[in-house]
């Protein structure tokens, strides 16, 4: 794990990557890198998280902005600028059930191919989805769904990159941290190596790869 600056961080992220946002409705969500990936002007982002917030916050800046080429989310409900883009046929958006979503993404974090659901079965949502049948009830396979890095939200962090969450924003952040091939991690706060209880640690510091400075 590196510690490093908060522009070099996200100058590895290039046009066209996907990546990952830990938060729900911008709770938990890492705000100083989002603002960065902004101010760098990446394009054609695939974005996977859970929402894209609201206009003004959280991943609704990098709506906002024009940063996301494409959302793979659970819903844009609340976020009007998301469903105007849409509709204009200026950014992709891909539905998919919050449940199936977050089970698509720790499949990834676990090395499997996908995972069973019957959420779907009999829908549009099957179209072009293999149906399997077990013990005589359908399910869809939904493949594993990862991505090139995981924007990741921490209460709190030490100098070998053990992360522990705060109440509800520890939501996506940990599973996303897992299915990402480069992890890059935002805390509130950074403390020194044995000052977090092996017992607190949610995400091991095995799984991140770069630590964003605080400034």
């Amino acid at each position: 794990m590196q510690t490093i600056a908060l522009k070099k961080a996200v100058a590895m992220i290039p046009d066209g990557a996907s990546v990952m946002i830990g938060g729900f409705m911008g709770v938990g969500t890492p705000e100083r890198l989002i603002d960065e990936v902004a101010r760098q002007g990446k394009r054609d982002l695939t974005v996977i998280a859970n929402d894209t917030a609201i206009p003004g916050r959280g991943i609704g800046k990098l709506v906002a902005a024009g940063n996301v080429g494409k959302a793979i989310v659970s819903h844009i409900g609340l976020n009007p600028e998301t469903q105007q883009k849409m509709l204009a046929g200026t950014m992709g958006v891909d539905l998919v059930p919050q449940g199936t979503l977050i089970e698509r993404i720790r499949a990834a974090g676990h090395g499997l191919g996908g995972v069973l659901t019957p959420t779907g079965v009999g829908t549009l949502a099957e179209e072009g989805k293999r149906k399997v049948e077990v013990d005589g009830r359908d399910y869809l396979l939904e493949t594993a769904l990862g991505a090139d890095f995981a924007l990741v939200q921490a209460f709190l962090a030490d100098y070998y990159g053990n992360l522990v969450y705060a109440l509800t924003a520890r939501n996506f952040n940990p599973v996303i941290a897992m299915a990402a091939r480069t992890v890059i991690v935002e805390a509130a706060h950074i403390v020194p190596v044995g000052m977090i209880s092996p017992d607190h640690v949610v995400t091991p510091a095995v799984l991140v790869d770069y630590l964003v400075a605080r400034e």
